[in-house]
């Protein structure tokens, strides 16, 4: 199966979902995925690839979906936060069906924050999102 053509798990299932789309993307591209804060800039440019080469948001979703989870996983490794199914008003409010709680109680939406680079561009940078994030751990969480 494509996994870019996969829905989204609960909470519970976000790193293996994860996982998944970081070894397909390794197979068809090479990227080096690394769940590094460095690694988010890559995001940012493959977006902003995405971005000259397709404009239809349609066409990508599950890219989109994917690398979302990527940026989440990123957080949950290196910023202490943790995959958490959001309630009926965080999904209306954020249009997912998970986010990250920091360690803060803060919850962030990583999946959300690709679609905005996608539909945005620079200004919208998921390297920022995390460079910037509140609520995060002060040391980096080591990969589990």
């Amino acid at each position: 199966m494509d996994i870019t053509s996969a829905e989204l798990p609960d909470a519970a299932g976000m790193r293996a979902y994860t996982a998944a789309f970081v070894d397909y993307l390794a197979d068809r591209s090479r990227l080096p995925l690394d769940y590094s804060a460095r690694s988010l800039r890559l995001v940012d440019l493959v977006l902003d690839g995405m971005r000259r080469t397709r404009s239809d948001r349609a066409e990508v979703e599950g890219l989109l979906r994917g690398l979302g989870g990527y940026t989440g996983e990123v957080l949950v490794r290196r910023a202490g936060g943790r995959w958490v199914d959001l309630d009926e008003a965080q999904r209306a409010w954020f249009a997912q069906p998970v986010g990250v709680r920091m360690p803060d109680g803060r919850v962030w939406n990583p999946l959300g924050k690709v679609v905005n680079r996608f539909e945005s561009g620079p200004e919208e940078s998921v390297e920022r999102f995390f460079l910037l994030l509140h609520g995060r751990r002060r040391t980096p969480v080591e990969c589990l």
